[in-house]
């Protein structure tokens, strides 16, 4: 069952066609990648997603909804969120206050308290720094505490763009791991992602953008060993 359909979508910045006629799905309890290279168009597509970008033309369906000229805070209240590029925290609050943020829509206090403790089971270091201003974490934690405020909203489909932007390898992994695990405990995800290797390693299914439209798209482990992709994108 597909939970989001994008059809024939179409966005410009003023003269730029940024996205041209792109169309994929995900089904539920999918992890979907979109790979390519920078200015593929990749960020652009989550976040006309979640209604931050307004589309040319196109179809955008999200768990029966469509999502057609729905303000941003609307699509987050039907179970939508954006873990966005470069983390985008409130520096001078504390790691609780960030993730309260997360749960701003929300009006079951029971709900969201059962929602923060499994962000701190998946991520025992921000349940240590829950006082600490998040402008003080390290890159990782910052991360953790991004996708720990996705998380609290509640959503079925989680859009992670770039989650392993700026991190050392290490913490990579550690972060691939636990949307793994995320996964697993029902939230489907859309991944967008520049370390193509990780992505398909993790992923159902792939689409590759190329210059704002879908070149490649398959079960993400036939793309991962396609010679085109891996000359490409892989550096094989």
């Amino acid at each position: 069952m597909a939970i989001l359909e994008v059809e024939n979508l179409h966005v410009h910045y003023g003269m730029i066609h940024a996205l041209k006629g792109v169309s994929f799905h995900v089904e539920k309890g999918e992890i979907v990648t979109l790979i390519g290279a920078n200015g593929a168009g990749k960020s652009t597509t989550l976040r006309t997603l979640s209604g931050l970008v307004a589309k040319s033309s196109g179809r955008v369906t999200f768990s029966g909804h469509d999502l057609q000229k729905m303000p941003a805070h609307k699509i987050v209240s039907l179970g939508l969120s954006q873990v966005p590029e470069g983390r985008r925290l409130f520096p001078g609050l504390s790691v609780e206050d960030n993730l309260f943020l997360g749960s701003y829509l929300r009006r079951d206090k029971q709900g969201i308290q059962k929602d923060l403790q499994k962000v701190y089971r998946l991520f025992p270091r921000l349940l240590e720094r829950k006082k600490q201003q998040a402008g003080s974490l390290s890159g990782g934690e910052q991360q953790m505490l991004a996708m720990g405020r996705g998380l609290v909203s509640n959503p079925e489909l989680l859009l992670l763009d770039e989650p392993s932007m700026g991190l050392a390898p290490l913490l990579v992994r550690e972060i691939f791991a636990v949307i793994e695990q995320i996964n697993r405990q029902g939230t489907t995800i859309l991944l967008v992602e520049q370390n193509a290797s990780l992505a398909l390693d993790i992923a159902d299914r792939a689409y590759v953008l190329e210059t704002g439209a879908v070149a490649f798209a398959g079960d993400a482990r036939e793309l991962a060993q396609d010679p085109r992709i891996r000359q490409a994108y892989l550096g094989a």
